[in-house]
């Protein structure tokens, strides 16, 4: 199918993940047994080479920078290769994640997306802490100030490996893991390449891998950029993304540097509005707040060592954000901004048959945010028109301490079962400081009409949560025959920075409690399946109740069974991913926006039924192609229930011929029988047509060239 050249560039991607799975048995996991979940055996799918292939460097990337390390083989892990994400040439993170069991990414305008786990997709102020994002194990977003695009600030495109952890991680990773976790690789260069691509709308991308040695010292460079004007109207955006990577040895430390930068500028579309509007051919295509935008910024480095049992990695992060809010009435914009750093410990031992590892993190953040609403509000109701007012709505600077421990221990108490047990400690303490007048005045402080101005300004405080979690399981690896396994795990996120000081009125101090999850899951893994059962219930749920208060009163229960299943034969492979699940409110009350949640009421926006199948087919030699569907089931948008999304079923191509030993032509076709279908469906009492969606584009054409240097 695919010659000596481009069988070296995967054997030295295979060898990364080779290194960072050993590297986990290294620092105590079990030994790592294959899970399908979405990803391909390169050497299953990969005929024998039979010339020797032409050496490349190869920058080793350390077993820390892996969950594997981190988190071992219990529970559900899926991990998706670099040559994955390669064929895949996704531009929207939904399309390379939405693979993985369990996992749905709603793309929403441009690179903005909401993310479930395990869940239904949350829209909420503090939505995005639901899920932790890592880059090389490390949290690219301070806690506490998540942003829930986070997706867009990582180089998912050229990573060396994409991570996807499901269920409760917070034993080990701490806040913000509460229904799982996904991890970044910093890329490593196989070789030295670009790529040229171009579709419809005036798409058009370029990537650049460049890797050498100076002496000791390996070096990496992988870079990307992508612009298009965008298929609905006032919908243009660019993005570039670099990531460079440095390897080195000093002393007995291996030492892997890493620097990783973003920057997106995009216009918004907002929701189109009326029952099924996704199918209007004309409407579809507008964008009722053409002068929305998103600017985003953010660049973070970090340096890893690694000696005999210790892992010391230092970091720095820094990222901007400014947009329109085009979902509010009134528009404001919003300007946020954090500078932050820390340091991560582990020191791990080895005892026949016991391991016993200790960690520690410490991290400062100094974060700002302010929203501005530049002209009077006049063509809403009188209600929103008085308590909207034009000038600043918010304007505060945050500062933030975290400090956390934790243990991981691992007993192989009897042949072929294992015993887990891992605890973390966590404390976490906010220092608000509120740049304009307290209280829901405007910003000259005169009173608004109808009791006020909606927006609420608290007074400086300061606020600390300390939270504890854990997780015991047990491992049981029948003869050759995968392994069994059973966990109980909690989880836990505090409360966001926004849900804590983005009030409205009515409200002066938002006494919110963390909220926690309690989990069970049972499972069997094998090389060429895995299935996993699951059940939850997360308490003190964060949502802004019917008088527009920020809460932490509410319930969620959750089941559903995930199934992941890979085959190869001949010319032939198959991969199905495919999860059913129920999560349900646990509790009765009001929510805003008119909303009445019923105890047993399905949670919004969270299908039963999420399925990606991928058939793989290679009729002639140095071709390969996919076929792939994406199936998402029927689900409510509305709390109350009596609202629905029909779902949808999706169909892609891609394909890519080696011409020589430099030159690959590659081609996709997005959406191939042209559905119409929404990549994202609400409803709200504030629209007069109450349905709303993000349409998903028409058919696309992609076709491009990778050529070695």
């Amino acid at each position: 199918m695919i010659d000596s050249a481009q069988i070296a560039s995967r054997r030295v991607r295979r060898t990364v993940m080779v290194l960072l799975l050993a590297g986990a048995g290294a620092h105590g996991a079990a030994p790592p047994i294959e899970e399908p979940g979405g990803v391909r055996p390169i050497e299953e799918a990969t005929p024998p080479i039979k010339e020797a292939a032409p050496p490349i460097e190869e920058i080793v990337v350390s077993a820390e920078a892996s969950l594997a390390g981190r988190l071992g083989n219990l529970g559900s892990v899926s991990a998706l290769s670099a040559e994955e994400i390669e064929a895949i040439g996704a531009t929207h993170i939904s399309e390379t994640l939405n693979r993985v069991p369990g996992v749905w990414v709603a793309r929403g305008s441009g690179q903005e997306h909401l993310t479930a786990i395990r869940s239904p997709v949350y829209a909420g102020l503090g939505a995005c802490g639901e899920f932790l994002y890592l880059e090389d194990g490390i949290p690219i977003r301070p806690a506490g100030f998540c942003n829930i695009n986070n997706l867009f600030e990582v180089n998912s495109e050229q990573s060396a490996a994409i991570e996807v952890w499901r269920g409760p991680a917070s034993a080990l990773l701490g806040g913000n893991a509460l229904r799982g976790a996904i991890n970044f690789l910093t890329p490593v260069p196989a070789r030295n390449q670009v790529s040229f691509e171009g579709g419809p709308y005036d798409f058009y991308r370029a990537t650049l891998q460049a890797t050498g040695t100076a002496g000791a010292h390996e070096f990496g460079l992988s870079a990307n950029g992508m612009q298009t004007n965008g298929w609905r109207d006032h919908t243009a955006y660019e993005e570039q993304k670099a990531s460079f990577i440095h390897g080195t040895q000093v002393g007995r430390w291996q030492v892997r540097n890493t620097l990783n930068a973003t920057l997106l500028n995009q216009e918004t579309g907002a929701f189109v509005s009326g029952y099924q509007a996704y199918e209007d051919h004309a409407l579809r295509r507008t964008n009722p707040s053409p002068d929305s935008y998103r600017d985003a910024w953010s660049v973070r480095a970090a340096s890893h060592w690694t000696a005999d049992g210790w892992t010391v990695a230092p970091y720095l992060r820094r990222s901007a954000m400014e947009f329109l809010q085009h979902f509010i009435a009134g528009q404001p914009w919003e300007d946020n901004s954090q500078t932050s750093g820390g340091i991560m410990l582990t020191h791990a031992w080895q005892h026949e048959a016991l391991r016993f590892e200790l960690g520690g993190h410490g991290e400062l953040m100094s974060g700002a945010l302010q929203e501005y609403q530049e002209q009077p509000l006049t063509t809403s109701t009188p209600f929103n028109n008085a308590v909207r007012p034009q000038g600043t709505h918010y304007d505060f600077d945050v500062d933030s301490e975290l400090l956390a421990g934790y243990y991981d221990l691992a007993w192989s108490f009897a042949p072929r079962l294992r015993l887990i047990n891992s605890l973390r400690l966590e404390w976490l303490r906010y220092d608000y400081d509120n740049q304009s007048l307290d209280g829901n005045t405007r910003d000259d402080g005169t009173a608004c009409g109808f009791g006020g101005c909606l927006y609420n300004r608290p007074a400086d405080r300061d606020d600390s949560f300390t939270n504890v979690a854990g997780r015991l399981g047990v491992e049981w690896s029948p003869a050759d025959r995968g392994m069994v396994y059973g966990v109980i795990a909690t989880g836990f996120r505090p409360p966001q920075v926004n849900e804590l000081y983005r009030l409205q009125r009515g409200q002066d101090v938002a006494d919110l409690d963390s909220e926690r999850i309690v989990s069970l899951e049972v499972g069997y893994k094998a090389a060429a399946w895995s299935v996993a059962a699951f059940t939850d219930r997360a308490d003190n749920f964060i949502f802004r109740d019917s008088a527009g208060l920020n809460v932490s009163d509410g319930e969620t229960e959750s089941q559903g069974v995930e199934l992941a299943v890979q085959q190869t034969w001949d010319r032939h492979g198959f991969e199905l991913s495919t999860t059913y699940a129920e999560h349900r409110y646990a509790f009765t009350g009001g929510a805003t926006g008119g909303e009445f949640i019923e105890d047993g009421n399905m949670v919004d926006t969270a299908p039963r039924w999420l399925t990606n199948a991928v058939w793989r087919y290679s009729p002639v030699p140095r071709f390969e192609s996919e076929l792939e569907l994406a199936v998402q089931g029927e689900h409510y948008i509305n709390a109350d229930n009596t609202a629905k999304y029909g779902g949808h079923e999706v169909f892609n191509w891609r394909g890519r011929y080696l011409a020589n030993a430099r030159t690959t032509y590659f081609a996709r076709i997005i959406n191939l029988l042209d559905e119409e279908y929404a990549d994202r469906a609400d409803y709200t009492v504030f629209d007069p047509a109450r349905y709303r969606y993000f349409p998903a584009m028409p058919r696309q054409l992609y076709v491009g060239v990778t050529l070695a240097l």
